[in-house]
């Protein structure tokens, strides 16, 4: 539970507060919801939710990367997003009230508050500008993934330019020398474009010599958005 005369879960209620979900609903029904979330701090590669889960809470990130994934009828690992901080999950299962349909695994070490699924839902029915809230976001994710599937059958150069533009979209963040998203794994850059991995290696190497992209230990900068976006073309 957070307490506000703590310096560090004051920081936790003003991360969770800075969420774009919140933004411009009134105070006292944002102190009601989150009177009850509950922060903890995951590991990397850690599971936070399974498949087939009870919707018990709506989760917000407060720092760190997870990853939303489930399995074709290959069984077949497939990666459906990628969320970083100032995104939250959960939230399908708690509105159906039935068990969930991906699982959530942590990709860095990553703080999370937990809000009860019935507190999240009470300030849906109460607030109407968190509705719309919500309606925004799904709405978002779901042009992204058109636009994934548009793309699906592209070249191999045209499908990891879509999905680094995509993550720089959903959880890019300015830096010094451009867009900075988390440099991921070429396994989980393999699963979001449906490439093998080993193509996935060949074209970032060949995006970072045109200087499209630059690469570190954790972070991949995008310079220029539009310059990688014409690749699509």
């Amino acid at each position: 539970m957070l307490d506000r005369s703590n310096p560090r879960e004051s920081k936790e209620s003003a991360l969770i507060r800075s969420n774009a979900f919140f933004d411009g609903l009134p105070e006292a029904s944002i102190e009601q919801s989150l009177a009850h979330v509950v922060v903890r701090n995951h590991p990397a590669n850690q599971m936070l939710l399974l498949e087939n889960d009870w919707g018990s809470s709506v989760y917000f990130i407060l720092e760190g990367w997870v990853k939303i994934r489930t399995y074709n009828l290959d069984g077949k690992e497939v990666t459906l997003n990628i969320l970083g901080r100032g995104e939250l999950f959960g939230e399908m299962a708690a509105l159906d009230e039935v068990p969930r349909s991906t699982d959530v695994i942590t990709l860095v070490p990553t703080t999370i508050g937990n809000m009860p699924a019935q507190d999240f839902v009470q300030l849906l029915n109460s607030e109407p500008k968190s509705g719309v809230r919500l309606a925004q976001l799904m709405a978002r994710r779901l042009r992204q993934v058109n636009r994934r599937l548009r793309l699906r059958e592209s070249d191999s150069v045209s499908r990891v330019a879509d999905i680094l533009l995509f993550l720089a979209e959903g959880q890019g963040k300015p830096g010094e020398q451009g867009i900075e998203i988390p440099n991921l794994p070429h396994r989980e850059l393999s699963s979001l474009s449906g490439l093998a991995r080993e193509t996935v290696t060949r074209v970032l190497s060949k995006l970072e010599k045109k200087g499209l992209i630059q690469r570190e230990r954790d972070l991949l900068c995008i310079p220029d958005s539009a310059a990688l976006e014409r690749t699509l073309m």
